[in-house]
């Protein structure tokens, strides 16, 4: 079995930003945990959620990242059963064709090998907090997120994998014939694309989707997770915080 290590070079990574050790320090967990189920309580209430996140980040006095992880980490009773029906196992998509939603799950595995702040939320996905602004930029742990998650897909044995980017995101191209390139290099099934609305193309698929992405997990009818699975292959592997 192939792992990789964590990067330790000061350059080109997705890892974690200049304060979150600060940010989430094991003083400041408690704190979040509490947080994160204030605001799952006032979701299920229907609050808006914009403005029960600036209320209960303002009550603990949090921070613009801590406030990220409490979102992406958050969410209402409903929207927590919701995706539960409607989730697999990944071992289900074996002899299937599965979606994924590229910078999704890439990102993710990047920012894990980049030893970035994980989250785990409250419908069990581990999410990062990585943001994207119109463009992606490959760092140092691209070329070995890829690898990562085509080991594991390879290991699950699905028909066929279709991977699609945000076409509006500058760079999508070059990142899909970086892929397609190590899907021949590899002989993995994979068909890599960008399209113009991803999440509402993922969200009304009826083949399962690979995501965490909380829009879409609220619309789509079979999706799967797979990078608890991904994490596994990385040592030491990286360090979830579960809010």
């Amino acid at each position: 079995m192939t792992s990789f290590q964590h990067s330790t070079l000061n350059h080109r990574h997705r890892g974690r930003h200049p304060g979150d050790d600060a940010s989430f320090h094991s003083r400041w967990r408690p704190i979040l945990q509490v947080g994160t189920g204030d605001l799952c309580w006032l979701y299920s209430r229907g609050y808006a959620k914009k403005s029960a996140l600036k209320l209960v980040g303002d009550h603990y006095q949090l921070n613009v990242r801590q406030r990220m992880a409490l979102q992406r980490s958050a969410c209402s009773n409903v929207e927590r059963a919701h995706r539960n029906a409607h989730r697999c196992p990944p071992e289900a998509i074996s002899e299937q064709t599965v979606w994924v939603d590229g910078y999704n799950l890439l990102i993710t595995i990047e920012s894990a090998l980049g030893n970035g702040i994980l989250i785990e939320g409250r419908d069990g996905c581990i999410r990062d907090l990585a943001s994207l602004h119109g463009t992606y930029r490959r760092v140092d742990e691209t070329a070995a997120a890829v690898h990562l998650i085509g080991q594991v897909l390879e290991q699950l044995h699905p028909l066929q994998v279709a991977w699609f980017f945000d076409a509006p995101v500058s760079n999508s191209g070059r990142l899909c014939s970086f892929l397609r390139r190590e899907a021949e290099r590899k002989d993995w099934q994979w068909t890599v694309q960008t399209h113009n609305h991803v999440d509402a193309l993922l969200a009304e698929s009826t083949n399962c989707v690979i995501t965490a992405d909380s829009w879409i997990l609220d619309r789509v009818s079979n999706w799967t997770h797979i990078t608890p699975l991904v994490l596994q292959r990385i040592h030491p592997e990286p360090l979830v915080l579960a809010l």
